[in-house]
């Protein structure tokens, strides 16, 4: 009498649900920490809780984004360094939101891999969560998914998406931009998250090492690549409440050239100097390593700055007032003019 065959499970499959569940305890408290008045129930449900009472205004608006880190997961996996591209998840969302002048209510998270790691999933959250408290907005809930034979060993991928709420009568959409009006710059911490396949062709290229330190930089390659997108919530924010702010511009894939017309009305041109705010080595780096245009440059990098407001002169004197108080760092980098809706850059790498 033959033996009757052991049934298949899904962990021989390659998806281990008893590794969800000590991820979900080991992120428990990450997630926790981020809660914020308005959310309702704990980790663990099928949809996450969000209660708008308390955030209502006259008339509000919620705005929404979602994004992923792209090809920048490539040299985290590469260095091992897992702690930091949670941030830059969260960032390339909030501050879409942001520039719509809503401010973040909540953040849900998405990781895909091919093998469950808790630990490095948990390592991966903690980056989310502490990026959500910096925003102010509450990790509402996420998925982690294992996806057996889809991904390589090692691979995992991370996306999210970011909620935020506005007064209608405050939202901020670049209608009322004028000749005349100022550019101010807040600075970037890095490359952020745009650019990463071209960042990859040079290194490539030039068979550069993420592990070495070459001229010019006071840590690893690799870890100068990995430095995450910054968080802009905490210093714009306060510019919105003291300032009427006419536009802001996230300086993400498209680099000036194809965000800043974004807000721009009919009739207005953009016109910037690069020469007027510090340019981070990392750019010059690239470009001439690359053999990189400076047009190029500035249409995929942000070249060291990271968000743009634009004001009228009197109320551009009320915002540096506002970010000098909070000892956060700003430049004015240009001025609106008549033109086509275009921008033009002058200075900085176009001088090296």
């Amino acid at each position: 009498m033959t033996e009757k065959k052991k049934g298949l499970t899904y962990a021989e499959a390659g998806v281990d649900i008893d590794a969800g569940e000590r991820e979900v305890e080991l992120i428990k408290e990450s997630v926790q920490a981020t809660y914020t008045r308005g959310v309702l129930g704990d980790l663990g449900g099928f949809g996450g809780l969000f209660r708008l009472k308390d955030e209502l205004t006259d008339d509000p608006v919620l705005v929404s984004g979602t994004d992923g880190v792209g090809t920048k997961l490539r040299l985290a996996i590469e260095m091992g360094i897992h702690d930091t591209i949670g941030q830059d998840c969260v960032a390339m969302s909030v501050n879409d939101v942001l520039v719509q002048g809503a401010r973040p209510l909540f953040f849900l998270d998405y990781i895909a891999t091919g093998k469950l790691e808790p630990e490095l999933m948990a390592e991966i959250v903690k980056g989310v969560a502490n990026a959500c408290i910096e925003s102010g907005c509450a990790l509402l809930g996420g998925e982690t998914a294992e996806m057996a034979g889809f991904y390589a060993k090692g691979d995992y991928d991370v996306a999210g998406f970011a909620v935020g709420i506005v007064d209608k009568k405050d939202l901020i959409t670049g209608e009322t931009i004028a000749p005349g009006d100022v550019i101010l710059g807040l600075p970037s911490t890095g490359v952020h998250s745009n650019g990463y396949s071209l960042v990859r062709r040079i290194i490539e290229d030039n068979n550069l090492s993420l592990k070495e330190t070459y001229e010019g930089f006071d840590k690893p390659l690799g870890e100068v690549l990995l430095t995450p997108t910054r968080l802009y919530p905490r210093p714009v924010l306060p510019v919105l409440k003291g300032a009427d702010v006419k536009g802001l511009v996230h300086i993400t894939g498209g680099g000036f050239y194809d965000n800043i017309p974004r807000v721009l009305p009919k009739g207005t041109r953009a016109v910037l100097n690069a020469d007027l705010w510090p340019m981070l080595p990392v750019f010059p780096f690239l470009m001439n390593l690359g053999g990189v245009d400076p047009h190029e440059m500035y249409r995929t990098y942000n070249c060291g700055l990271g968000m743009l407001l634009i004001l009228t002169r009197e109320e551009a004197e009320k915002a540096k007032e506002i970010l000098a108080s909070i000892n956060e760092p700003v430049y004015e980098v240009g001025e609106i003019t008549e033109g086509s809706q275009d921008v033009i850059v002058t200075g900085g790498l176009f001088n090296k």
